[in-house]
């Protein structure tokens, strides 16, 4: 199947890699290209195997996954990374997202929702475990109405802010274009306008100041 999403595994647990192995080659729309049992051999095997999505542990022998996490960010930026981990701390969390992630989901999770996950950060969105989500925007709600050197709202079109709104709430590029009838090539330049406005440096940033500016609301 052409449109398979390509997977790399790393976590230095023979026996979590494994049962994600056989959980995850059982669904028809994905495919485990490659493995990794350390930081740096992630890195080496995501430029070597250009995946889709990288499942990736936090704590692994030498270089840990935040760190793993900013390199393949900045070596591949076309490669999701999900944090699927034992640590539910703020720290661990907040991290993470800094360092590009584009979720994170604790290794209790149900399997359905670990597939639901890798499928939205394959699909350029963000995905966050409901009980991590509620630590986000509360963390970013308590830095007030504007933060420090933050651009005004007003700097944007009203098109635009009709496209971060969409992509705020987990809206595909595709999508988006549909909605708004315009091109997905028209929604990206849009996307890249309001980074550039704004400041901001990924899909989490966006829902972020989303959130602050009142663009969505927390049920959302």
């Amino acid at each position: 199947m052409s449109d398979q999403i390509r997977l790399l595994l790393a976590d230095d647990h023979a026996v979590v890699r494994s049962g994600l192995r056989m959980l995850l080659q059982a669904q028809p729309d994905m495919i485990i290209v490659g493995e990794a049992e350390t930081g740096q051999e992630a890195i080496r095997r995501v430029a070597e195997l250009s995946p889709d999505v990288v499942l990736m542990d936090i704590e692994m022998p030498g270089m840990n996954g935040i760190e793993a996490t900013r390199r393949i960010k900045a070596n591949a930026p076309a490669s999701a990374v999900l944090a699927l981990t034992m640590y539910e701390d703020d720290q661990y969390f907040f991290e993470m997202l800094r360092a590009g992630a584009s979720g994170y989901v604790p290794k209790r999770a149900a399997p359905d929702e670990l597939v639901s996950a890798i499928r939205a950060v394959s699909r350029g969105e963000v995905f966050l475990y409901p009980s991590l989500a509620g630590r986000l925007v509360q963390d970013y709600l308590r830095r007030g109405p504007a933060g420090e050197g933050e651009p005004p709202g007003d700097e944007l079109t009203p098109r635009e802010q009709e496209v971060l709104t969409l992509i705020a709430q987990g809206f595909s590029n595709n999508e988006i274009a549909d909605q708004l009838v315009i091109s997905a090539k028209t929604v990206d330049r849009h996307r890249e306008n309001i980074m550039r406005k704004l400041n901001l440096h990924n899909r989490v940033d966006l829902v972020k100041y989303a959130l602050r500016k009142g663009l969505i609301g927390l049920e959302e």
